[in-house]
């Protein structure tokens, strides 16, 4: 048995109704990993035919659709669990806010799902992690830091303190703050009424369909612990090829299906944190790059991760790691004591 220990671990617009087409253009011929690149030529070429696809995912799309990517604030206190439109998600941060709990960064771009949250109040640092994906931002309130940003134009957003009850409305059965939901829908009628353009070229994320790194290290389990208070748990799957998520030793569900959260690349990372005011809000440096972890069909690579035109990406031998197709989640964790603790993996 291996252990390793790592503590701390969104067109066209009529009426009421928004239909939105989202694509893709390929990788480059002569970087087939080139996260950068919008050639759909070249994709053509690497896989021999026009099919394209999500460029958050890899995966195949129905046709050529471009839509601006849509990040939302979703709460994670134990009053918000289970929570809604979390697997519908290409892209997923988890990092720390207050104490030892912690906030995600959904971003959406192939799925919109027609309930998301609870969602919940801003933090400067995720308006950097969003803007990294050049998506409209979404939330439920503001730090003071978030605030100032976002009144200076830092991200084209819609906040929740000036719908609450219209495009953003209260669950019945949760107290707030944990109960604030919005649709997909409702956020793009809420932000193209804002004037935003909601049509958009996205930049893909690298993929690849077979593993491209060495010394791997089996990896069906993998347990991260928040500051000693707060545990996440992730579990290979071999029918799905995929991972299972838990938090506190509680099966990860979305609530409107029941259906467990499934997870194909899992990128742990560590990053300098640092407290700023008396409520314990953080400020967190995302463009040094650091040690880092990287999960894919039950395997563990030791990677570096570096932050690459505001995306945090994995890294090996200066090169970028490319990820196998399906969602992504990255989970930011304390450097200190950093990636080096409480991650035990079995065969």
């Amino acid at each position: 048995m291996t252990k390793w220990i790592i503590i701390f671990i969104s067109v066209t617009f009529l009426g009421a109704a928004v239909v939105l087409w989202a694509g893709l253009t390929g990788s480059n011929s002569e970087n087939p990993y080139d996260p950068f690149s919008s050639s759909k030529e070249a994709r053509s070429q690497e896989k021999g035919d026009d099919s394209v696809i999500y460029p958050l995912t890899g995966e195949q799309a129905d046709s050529h659709i471009v839509n601006r990517p849509l990040a939302v604030i979703i709460n994670n206190h134990p009053e918000a669990r289970p929570q809604s439109g979390l697997q519908h998600a290409d892209v997923v941060y988890e990092v720390l806010s207050e104490g030892a709990v912690t906030r995600f960064v959904a971003i959406y771009q192939s799925q919109q799902p027609v309930r998301i949250g609870p969602v919940r109040s801003a933090r400067g640092y995720h308006i950097d992690l969003a803007n990294g994906f050049d998506a409209f931002f979404v939330t439920h309130g503001w730090s003071p830091e978030a605030e100032r940003m976002l009144e200076n134009n830092a991200a084209p957003y819609l906040s929740g303190l000036h719908h609450d009850g219209t495009l953003f409305q209260r669950s019945s059965d949760r107290s707030a703050p944990h109960n604030s939901y919005i649709s997909y829908i409702d956020a793009l009628s809420g932000l193209t009424s804002k004037g935003y353009e909601a049509e958009y070229e996205v930049r893909p994320l690298p993929f690849a369909e077979e593993e491209t790194l060495e010394q791997t290290a089996e990896a069906s389990k993998a347990e991260i612990n928040y500051l000693d208070q707060y545990d996440v748990t992730y579990t290979f799957d071999q029918q799905s090829g995929s991972y299972l998520r838990a938090t506190d030793n509680k099966k990860d569900i979305d609530l409107e299906t029941q259906e467990p959260i499934t997870i194909s690349n899992i990128l742990i990372l560590e990053a300098p944190h640092k407290e700023v005011d008396e409520q314990g809000r953080r400020s967190i440096e995302l463009s040094t790059g650091g040690n880092g972890i990287l999960l894919q069909k039950g395997q563990a690579y030791d990677v570096e991760w570096k932050n690459i035109d505001g995306r945090l990406l994995p890294v090996k031998n200066g090169k970028t790691v490319p990820l196998v197709p399906g969602n992504t989640w990255i989970n930011i964790v304390p450097s200190s004591p950093g990636v080096d603790h409480a991650v035990e993996l079995s065969p």
